[in-house]
């Protein structure tokens, strides 16, 4: 059991027979009343996002989630195949299960798989990945890095807002968590 106030982005816990996972959290204390910690929530299994409150004495059961290496191999559909690194097992995750991480995925990206209780929750990306720039307007002649920037597609079809410097055909480390340009790769 854990408190609703250590509660951390990423974490999973168990409510009413459902799986529900931390997407956000944020310790709020009103002017007059308790302190209550506002949730951003994601049931694992339906897809659907709540945003809620609890008390942050309030006792949850964390989920025993398992960790596998795995790799991403391919899509068919709306179904994506990975291989576990170490069995080379294949499993399916449908789109639904991984709505967030689709814009980041490319063939043979290494990644983690989650389990609980043998099920597929879900899969948790690297902090980066490298993204080649497929669309982007027309170098800016005498751009500086710091400039405000222009938006730029990358070969998985997240628009990121990159550097006027950036052209197309660039391979760039794109922040998985906020997606936003970090560096040429």
């Amino acid at each position: 059991m854990i408190e609703a106030i250590n509660l951390k982005s990423g974490m999973v816990f168990e409510k009413d027979n459902k799986l529900i996972k931390v997407l956000e959290t944020n310790h709020h204390k009103p002017g007059k009343g308790n302190t209550v910690m506002q949730m951003k929530l994601q049931d694992i299994r339906s897809n659907s996002i709540v945003q809620t409150t609890m008390r942050p004495t309030e006792k949850v059961e964390l989920a025993i989630v398992d960790k596998k290496q795995a790799q991403y191999l391919y899509k068919q559909g709306d179904i994506f195949f990975f291989m576990d690194l170490d069995t080379y097992d294949q499993y399916e995750v449908s789109e639904e299960q991984i709505v967030n991480e689709i814009k980041y995925l490319i063939p043979e990206l290494k990644v983690q798989l989650n389990f609980c209780k043998e099920e597929l929750i879900g899969i948790e990306l690297p902090t980066t990945v490298n993204l080649r720039v497929t669309e982007t307007s027309p170098n800016i002649k005498g751009a500086a890095a710091g400039s405000g920037g222009k938006p730029a597609t990358m070969e998985t079809g997240l628009v990121v807002s990159v550097p006027d410097f950036i052209q197309e055909g660039d391979v760039l480390v794109i922040n998985t968590s906020n997606a936003s340009y970090k560096q040429r790769a």
